[in-house]
């Protein structure tokens, strides 16, 4: 089923058949179903793994025309949490995101495409510490169903990886055996379930 715009041979055109155009629709994602998380690695030897708790987002999917399908996410960076109350205060503090002067991290999309089956990849502007850079997400398609209460739900799940210092995530701490204490490397991950507006 295809949901953004899809990569077509000219002998194959994609179809849109009446379950894609039911689809279409603005929708609104559930924060308290959906997950934003990051994976770095720490120490060189494992990996510490935190999230965002306070977001908002939609999507607008068109199933007549995929290609002006979009989406878009506002993050309050007051809300990282890694299970470490010391490690989120430093995290909050000038030497990582600064969250007094630039409380809010953003994505708006800029193309989506199909890759295949229920495989799709965004593409957007990130934007954080006054810095904004484009970052491509890969999404599977979980579905679409009814909740209990009548909502309308989509489900995907992402991943994207970014180096931190291209936004100026750049404090760190040296090992005495070699190597940093933090990866630049940063791992994005995405659990999302959106509703669909009435």
């Amino acid at each position: 089923m295809g949901i953004f715009s899809r990569k077509e041979t000219p002998a194959t055109p994609a179809a849109t058949g009446p379950d894609l155009t039911a689809l279409s629709g603005d929708y609104t994602i559930d924060p308290a179903h959906t997950t934003i998380g990051f994976t770095a690695r720490h120490a060189m030897v494992t990996n510490v793994k935190g999230g965002f708790h306070d977001f908002t987002g939609t999507l607008h999917l068109d199933g007549t025309n995929p290609g002006r399908s979009t989406a878009s996410l506002d993050i309050r960076m007051e809300s990282i949490e890694t299970g470490n109350a010391d490690r989120d205060g430093h995290l909050k503090s000038a030497d990582f995101f600064k969250i007094e002067e630039f409380p809010t991290m953003t994505f708006r999309s800029t193309k989506a495409e199909a890759l295949g089956g229920d495989d799709y990849r965004i593409t957007g502007d990130l934007s954080m510490l006054g810095v904004t850079k484009p970052l491509t997400i890969d999404l599977e398609f979980n579905g679409i169903a009814k909740d209990p209460f009548g909502n309308e739900r989509v489900g995907f799940e992402g991943k994207a990886e970014i180096l931190r210092s291209e936004w100026g995530l750049t404090w760190n701490a040296a090992l005495e055996t070699g190597g940093v204490l933090i990866s630049d490397k940063i791992k994005l991950h995405f659990d999302i379930s959106a509703i669909k507006n009435a």
